[in-house]
């Protein structure tokens, strides 16, 4: 077995760690040296050349070299990293999944007086008031130090150490969590088959004395049989409430015999409900969450790619009604938001490949690193290829979209301003998902759809450039979303885009791609809207002859 040792500099962590491994007969593992070793320069000296950027590169190689966790129950390696060493997320995938992480966590005014007697100068630390920098990591960072056991307080080596040893025996278990923060908006965990001790552990912090659990027929024999029966080992009863499947799940008819459910089982105000879904699940359920009794608490733990990196993470609630998509509904944050990447290996081709029109949404909002992971492996997943679920790649898609959903959210809760960003390509996509009236185009599908007309309007604004647009529709027509023309008419989409949520004061209020984020503009004109209609639709604006041309054979596409 590795135990991996993480927290900020002066945390420790060497100490510790040797200590440990002398008393353990193991390896002692310091990442900062072996990364001195692999580049033949001190650490001081790579950041004083290349900086930060270049030492998170070696950091990063030099996790990879460590190689596979060690299987076997008695302690073999310590590792002692780096205080930004989890950070990136494909350092955490390889260092918490199979091995025993632990979080040496202290005063930031006690570390600071560690490091000034400290003749190793951390260059994150140094030139400043290192007091204030501690403080600033400590609260950026605790996210990422959070999955791990946690050793706070101890002002004694001799104390972790007793900790330490006396928890060795448990090892590390099958699951993993990847990222946990409790936020303004609710816990968020993500993480590799932590869905059932999460929920418990989310239960357990509101004091329920059951499970409430509300799901649809088919995610429950895949994950809601098995999370019930955890949760029943545990020592919580649970009760089942199920919905349809996808959006027939989001109609007012549906929202009252669940809460006529609910009432038979007698939940009160104090109980917390569960949703265990995909997206519209999840909207449906929230909205019962958010009405049943004036507003009762929820879980969600979205099982679709979709719904884990945008539609169960935000409080928006909502259903369907014939006159537009998400016309009725209420914010209500929930209680905790549970992302299990597992979840994702077992979801249809169709749906992965849906999914990630949503992912090339977030990265077009400003994540240039993401726009690089779709492009990498992007078309692996949705083919169905396990490798980019096994390689950590998803579980980043899914932190990256996940953690800049809640920075916006928690700056704009009730879409007042900037969350109105989210709404990139969802104007177009919106009307087209209406227009096939919510079933023959999967979400995701639409918002590809509605990510091709934004980026002509922008075009025709002059907001973007063609290179950009380019690079986005390759990437669709890649990843073979929104290439075929959708089968609904430019009339009935114009029809339900007129009663779009984001109209403000008459006039309908579009995000449109720039060279680096987007940007919120009331004053589109009509040939520019009519171009974004062609494209999306994937026909010839109005006046032109042909069609519109698909990027495919340039992308090298068959």
């Amino acid at each position: 077995m590795d135990l991996v040792l993480v927290g900020l500099s002066g945390s420790g962590k060497s100490a510790v760690g040797k200590r440990l491994a002398h008393h353990n007969a193991a390896a002692f593992v310091d990442l900062d040296d072996l990364i001195e070793q692999q580049v033949g320069k001190t650490v001081q000296a790579i950041f004083a050349e290349g900086g930060e950027a270049a030492f998170r590169r070696y950091e990063r190689a030099a996790v990879i070299s460590l190689g596979p966790a060690d299987p076997k129950p008695e302690l073999r390696r310590v590792i002692a990293t780096g205080g930004g060493a989890v950070i990136d997320p494909r350092n955490r995938w390889l260092l918490y999944r199979g091995r025993f992480a632990v979080w040496l966590d202290g005063a930031p005014e006690v570390l600071a007086s560690r490091l000034a007697r400290s003749a190793n100068v951390r260059p994150l630390v140094a030139g400043g008031d290192p007091m204030e920098a501690l403080k600033k990591m400590a609260a950026d960072r605790r996210r990422f130090y959070a999955p791990a056991f946690h050793v706070g307080g101890a002002p004694h080596l001799d104390a972790i150490l007793h900790t330490l040893e006396s928890r060795l025996g448990e090892g590390p278990g099958p699951a993993v969590t990847l990222l946990r923060a409790d936020t303004a908006i609710g816990r968020v965990e993500i993480g590799y088959g932590n869905a059932a001790a999460a929920i418990a552990s989310a239960l357990n912090r509101g004091e329920a004395r059951r499970a409430i659990l509300l799901s649809e027929p088919g995610i429950w024999e895949l994950a809601g049989e098995g999370i019930r029966a955890a949760l029943e080992a545990g020592g919580l009863e649970a009760e089942l409430v199920l919905l349809p499947r996808g959006e027939a799940a989001k109609r007012m008819s549906v929202v009252e015999e669940t809460c006529r459910a609910l009432a038979r089982l007698h939940v009160d105000r104090r109980e917390t409900l569960v949703a265990i879904g995909g997206g519209a699940l999840t909207d449906a359920a929230g909205f019962v969450a958010a009405t049943y009794l004036r507003g009762v608490a929820i879980v969600n733990v979205p099982t679709t790619l979709v719904g884990q990196i945008d539609a169960a993470l935000g409080g928006k609630t909502a259903v369907d009604i014939p006159e537009g998509k998400n016309l009725v509904g209420a914010f209500h944050q929930p209680a905790a938001f549970i992302a299990d990447v597992l979840f994702n290996a077992t979801l249809p081709a169709r749906e992965r490949r849906a999914a990630l029109g949503e992912v090339v949404k977030m990265a077009v909002l400003g994540d240039g690193r993401l726009l690089e992971l779709v492009e990498d492996d992007g078309e692996a997943f949705a083919s169905g290829d396990s490798a980019p679920i096994e390689s950590g790649a998803v579980a980043e898609m899914v932190e990256r979209c996940a953690w800049a959903k809640v920075e916006v959210v928690t700056a704009d809760a009730r879409e007042a301003g900037v969350r109105m960003t989210l709404n990139l390509g969802h104007t177009i996509g919106h009307g087209i998902e209406a227009a096939a009236g919510y079933e023959s185009i999967l979400h995701g599908e639409a918002v590809a759809y509605g990510l091709r007309g934004a980026f002509a309007i922008a075009l025709a604004m002059g907001l973007t450039t063609a290179a950009r647009a380019d690079r986005v529709n390759l990437l669709l027509d890649r990843l073979g979303l929104g290439v075929e023309p959708p089968a609904v008419t430019r009339e009935d989409v114009l029809a339900h885009m007129a009663t779009d949520k984001k109209h403000a004061s008459g006039r309908l209020n579009w995000v449109l791609p720039t060279e680096s984020g987007v940007v919120i503009r009331s004053d589109v004109p009509d040939d520019a809207i009519e171009a974004g209609l062609a494209a999306a639709l994937r026909v010839a604006p109005r006046g032109a002859r042909g069609s519109i041309p698909s990027h495919r054979s340039e992308a090298g596409v068959s």
